[in-house]
């Protein structure tokens, strides 16, 4: 469930970088709720996070030069087989994805490792 006033605080971030950017987080959102569509979504450190049970699941965020999806409750756990994740590889919990300009993600093997995320922490908290 997105609460409005959360929805539009995730809008704002996103509107204030270039297109590129834009597009990037753009994407990551409309596919955690297109996996998840209960998920809810707000601003924490200041950038947007994607919560279930008041649990941040994942983040993103935008710098200068890329832009940055967080699977941080479980990406190292996570059967990363198409190699999307790029970055914080050693860590114990989490996992990152870093996009410079002109890079291209595929959808569908994002939005799988969404649902494989997803998946591992409703089945947990069951």
């Amino acid at each position: 469930m997105i609460m409005q006033n959360s929805s539009k605080n995730v809008d704002e971030y996103i509107d204030k970088f270039p297109d590129w950017q834009a597009n990037n987080l753009k994407l990551f959102r409309k596919l955690v709720h297109k996996v998840y569509p209960e998920m809810s979504e707000e601003i924490k450190w200041g950038v947007p996070a994607f919560l279930h049970n008041n649990k941040i699941i994942f983040a993103m965020s935008s710098f200068k030069a890329h832009t940055k999806y967080n699977f941080i409750q479980n990406g190292a756990l996570l059967d990363d087989k198409d190699k999307l994740f790029n970055n914080g590889l050693e860590s114990k919990k989490s996992r990152a994805i870093d996009l410079k300009q002109n890079e291209k993600i595929s959808e569908p093997k994002l939005e799988l490792l969404i649902k494989q995320s997803i998946s591992q922490l409703t089945m947990e908290s069951n």
